[in-house]
């Protein structure tokens, strides 16, 4: 069963995401900031992340920095999912190999299953 990290400070989007991939078959670990998020990575060791950007404590960029720069979390396969358009996003990202970027707002939760199994495929 693949392992997902769901990194998201709204909780009404994590749980909604939570739903759809128990449903296609992952196992789900949620956290609610970056700083969590870090944590979770850290223990869980999942084979891909969903990482929002706008959050509080730690915000997505600088956790996905704090993941690359660890032997462990080097290669985990990571999708930026937020509500920023990918110009307004940091320039940083590209060089920590994010593998997507998707808006919430102008994705299905299925589409989004769809493209974390093409990730994994």
């Amino acid at each position: 069963m693949p392992k997902i990290a769901i990194i998201e400070d709204d909780q009404a989007i994590s749980q909604m995401y939570r739903i759809k991939f128990e449903a296609e078959g992952f196992s789900v670990e949620t956290a609610e900031n970056g700083k969590l998020g870090l944590e979770l990575a850290e223990t869980l060791k999942p084979d891909i992340i969903l990482l929002d950007l706008m959050m509080p404590e730690m915000n997505g960029d600088e956790m996905l920095q704090k993941l690359r720069a660890t032997d462990w979390g080097k290669t985990i396969p990571v999708i930026i999912l937020t509500n920023m358009g990918e110009q307004e996003a940091p320039e940083t990202l590209k060089d920590l190999g994010v593998r997507r970027f998707i808006v919430k707002a102008e994705m299905t939760p299925r589409q989004v299953a769809e493209m974390v199994k093409t990730e994994l495929a």
